[in-house]
């Protein structure tokens, strides 16, 4: 139900006035703090707040004069793109002793700054803390000294403190991310993908070391998105004996064919007694017992280094505007937060309690309680490692329960990244559970034409990072053909189906559902996974293949307004896909820096079109060189790329000049980004986990399918806020427009007037919904884990 409009609050209405906001960002770097330090800026201005910057975190802090600088628009305008931090950061020791805080205290008052944004790990957090409980004291110092007056002691009398995590390793309890840590994987990735080619001419062994030193999320992260032989973690150390396991299991890799092995080991990797063990050591062993070539590459701080992924872009864009929020809203006795994502959504969590919890995590790796150290990791970490178990180690056909069922899995729709890191998972994970798995070719035209095939555990080996769909897709819909299919479906006695595609998969599982009254071939168990670029699927927050086409998109805006670095003032017009669904041109719009996007769910009239080219235009006249415009394919029939391109040029001349480009199809190609490979393959053992455990309840005496005909037994598996749902398709009817085929209610839709204030316009922001502190829980139910997305 929505709230009454008196209930709502408005960003707009919250005032920054007479506040003064400052944001430093230390310790290590991590892509992504740019964005959030540019959205803290904007924001804080917005509400008409001062805002400074601290430059080289505490120690400018410390050392006060031109360190402390007050920020204005433009100071933070084309630093989305860039990585690691442009106002510096260093490791502070003065700050650690009482004499370095009342210099840093004495700094902040003489500008009248009673408001931190903190961006950094759980150390750096951890000192704004303390610097807020002693506070008043040091003021009360200040004013015995002299050096400040004694009504300052009642008028700065509070220091109020927001924390935003940036850390590659995501080694801070209390987020499902922190900033940095896609990037990170970005990297990761990349050097795999690409050390995999030199690995297979060679046949050789890669033993890749990556960042991690207290926690192996990276390493298990990647690991996973490989499809990695071993991986070596600090939380959960391999049993005594595991050298031996290890070489076994990679001489039996090779021994079905594969060309290559690879191995992952974090920094910080360590055995049961607590003796490191390194990627030197690791090499030496497998080259001692097996003999095979074997590399070490230890990738170091490529992994900080670059520019950020657009999730990143977006995570700390809209932590920013949280802690913005956060700050106004704070009073005196509110205790210091971190603002952090649960699932899909922000929430803040007491600063002190998260920071309780990592060094929980810490003791308990020392006192060798592992099994624990893994829960207080929380739910993301426990589903990466659970879901590795489940798809790296092949149990021996003697130890493989036997179901006695058929399952198919199927591509519908157009290719998506990640589709095939999700048949991957579906087929590991029907084998582990005793199914046998069948692979349909192209659709269900290959379904009706008999492209059936058993599928095993080792065809579908490397194939997480495979674009595209390996299974071949097609949009044919199954309604024509539900007679042929019913019949393959009795050849092959099919038992359960998984179908993964985009908005054509819930219309073929909405025609099979239908056809369940005439052919009881189809009274089985049947599930959707959502694989679309164009995130337009409702049921589901995300889509397989939609965070693969946001970089895409990003990547190219970053190298389109390059290219115009060094000219004259110019705006590019730039057109990307999507259907009718704005998805990609709204949140592509906030990670790129675009001044306006244009899309069917929010109508335009030429009075908008004019209102954006005069406010552009007024921009473009300050020190601001470059403009962005993004318009989704179907935004509208009369005002075409072509033509926007043509109002901009003219309404611009003498300011600026315009180009435009189509992105086209360069969003749909490309090996799936690290976020799809992990979405895709986890949502997909969680399907399968759900089609076994249907295919027991509907199971008796003989005939599967006569019993699975009820609405429950057909479903989509999608993300919503926090948790994932198994909701069943004819439900999602309602909160569907078919003829434009996207959601009714779209949560995207609310990120609009975020990116719109950051480019300098007055709009209204709703943002009831966030505000609620919450607790850090160490182990929540099964079902909330939105957290697999991760």
């Amino acid at each position: 139900m929505a709230e009454p409009d008196s209930k709502k609050i408005f960003f707009e209405n919250l005032s920054g006035a007479g506040k003064a906001i400052a944001v430093l960002t230390s310790g290590g770097d991590a892509q992504g703090m740019n964005a959030a330090v540019r959205a803290v800026v904007r924001m804080g201005l917005y509400v008409g707040a001062k805002v400074y910057f601290i430059h080289e975190g505490y120690q400018g802090m410390v050392d006060g004069g031109d360190n402390i600088r007050e920020a204005k628009w433009e100071s933070v305008s084309s630093m989305l793109q860039v990585g690691g931090t442009v106002i510096g950061s260093a490791r502070c020791k003065d700050f650690r002793s009482h004499e370095g805080r009342l210099k840093a205290a004495h700094n902040l008052v003489q500008r009248g700054i009673t408001n931190l944004c903190v961006i950094g790990g759980d150390g750096s957090l951890t000192g704004a803390n303390l610097f807020r409980e002693e506070w008043s004291g040091l003021l009360t110092e200040l004013v015995e000294q002299g050096l400040i007056e004694a009504d300052a002691v009642q008028k700065y009398s509070a220091l109020h403190i927001v924390g935003m995590v940036g850390s590659i390793d995501n080694d801070f309890c209390g987020t499902d991310m922190t900033i940095g840590t896609d990037s990170a994987l970005h990297r990761i990735i990349e050097v795999v993908d690409a050390i995999m080619t030199t690995a297979q001419s060679h046949q050789r062994t890669f033993v890749l070391e990556v960042m991690g030193r207290h926690c192996g999320y990276l390493a298990l992260v990647s690991a996973l998105a490989c499809g990695a032989d071993w991986v070596l973690i600090p939380e959960m150390p391999p049993e005594d004996g595991w050298e031996a396991k290890m070489c076994q299991k990679l001489s039996a890799t090779r021994s079905r064919g594969t060309r290559l092995n690879i191995i992952i080991v974090a920094e910080g990797a360590i055995d049961r007694h607590g003796k490191p063990i390194t990627s030197s050591f690791v090499k030496d062993l497998v080259v001692k017992n097996l003999g095979f070539d074997t590399r070490v590459t230890i990738l170091g701080h490529v992994q900080r280094g670059g520019t950020p992924s657009a999730f990143d872009r977006i995570l700390a864009s809209r932590m920013g505007v949280e802690a913005i929020l956060a700050l106004l809203e704070t009073t005196a006795n509110t205790p210091a937060c971190v603002v952090s994502l649960c699932g899909n959504q922000s929430v803040r969590v007491p600063l002190m309690e998260c920071v309780q919890t990592t060094q929980e995590v810490q003791k308990a790796m020392d006192q060798k309680r592992f099994e624990e150290a893994v829960k207080l990791r929380g739910r993301s970490f426990e589903n990466n490692l659970r879901t590795y178990k489940l798809l790296a180690h092949r149990k021996p056909e003697s130890e493989l329960p036997v179901s006695n069922f058929n399952v198919a899995v199927l591509n519908v729709g157009a290719p998506a990244a990640g589709m095939n890191a999700a048949v991957r998972s579906a087929v590991r994970v029907g084998i582990s559970e005793g199914h046998k798995m069948f692979a349909v070719s192209d659709g269900f035209e290959g379904f009706y034409k008999g492209q059936i095939k058993e599928i095993k555990w080792g065809d579908v080996g490397g194939w997480t990072g495979q674009g595209g769909s390996l299974l071949g897709t097609k949009r044919t819909l199954p309604a024509k053909h539900v007679e042929k299919i019913a019949e393959q479906m009795r050849k092959h006695s099919i038992n359960a189906l998984l179908v993964i595609g985009g908005f054509e998969a819930l219309e073929c599982l909405l025609q099979l559902y239908e056809a369940r009254g005439t052919f009881e071939e189809f009274c089985i168990p049947m599930c959707m996974l959502p694989a679309t670029i164009s995130n337009n699927v409702p049921g589901t927050d995300l889509t397989i293949g939609a965070d693969t086409a946001l970089n895409a998109i990003v990547e190219t805006c970053d190298r389109i307004k390059q290219s115009a670095s060094g000219t004259k003032r110019r705006v590019f017009i730039i057109e990307t896909m999507g259907g009718y669904c704005g998805y990609l041109a709204t949140v592509g719009g906030l990670a790129a820096g675009a001044d306006a996007a244009y899309i069917y769910e929010e109508p335009f009239d030429i009075r908008d079109l004019q209102a954006n080219v005069e406010h552009l235009t007024e921009k473009m006249k300050t020190s601001i060189q470059r403009g962005l415009v993004l318009r989704n394919e179907n935004s509208n029939v009369n005002y075409t790329t072509d033509f926007i391109y043509q109002l901009y040029t003219e309404e611009g001349r003498g300011v600026f000049d315009c180009r435009k480009n189509v992105l086209g199809h360069m969003q749909q190609g490309g090996a799936p980004s690290p976020f799809d490979r992990n979405f895709g393959t986890k949502i997909s053992a969680k399907a399968m986990q759900w089609l076994s455990q249907k295919l027991v309840e509907t199971y008796r005496k003989g005939k599967v399918h006569l019993f699975a005909n009820t609405e429950d037994s057909c479903c989509l598996l999608g993300m919503h806020a926090r948790a994932l749902v198994f909701q069943p398709v004819v439900e999602l009817k309602d909160q569907t427009d078919f003829v434009h085929r996207i959601p009714k209610e779209q949560w995207w839709l609310k990120l609009r007037p975020l990116m719109k204030i950051l480019a300098k316009y007055k709009t209204s922001y709703d943002v009831s919904d966030s505000g609620q502190v919450e607790h850090v829980i160490h182990s929540r139910p099964k079902d909330s884990d939105a957290s697999v997305a991760m």
